[in-house]
């Protein structure tokens, strides 16, 4: 994987969540605690990290047979 254009160790981070990770604001919370995490257990600098978040909508989800919509 590269990151920033270099092939050095690095780290992607995908978060999707159902309506945890809706706003700007949320996503700063989040991002700047799992820098913290993940720059103090992978050893990488803050540029070598990217967390990407996905915000679900529950039909987007599915579980027991149906989706989350329905449970």
């Amino acid at each position: 994987m590269a990151v920033n254009g270099s092939a050095e160790p690095g780290a992607q981070l995908l978060v999707s969540s159902i309506g945890v990770v809706g706003t700007a604001e949320e996503n700063r919370g989040h991002s700047a605690r799992l820098f913290e995490f993940l720059t103090k257990e992978l050893d990488l600098a803050q540029d070598r990290i990217i967390i990407r978040f996905l915000p679900l909508e529950p039909w987007q989800i599915g579980k027991k047979g149906t989706v989350m919509t329905f449970l």
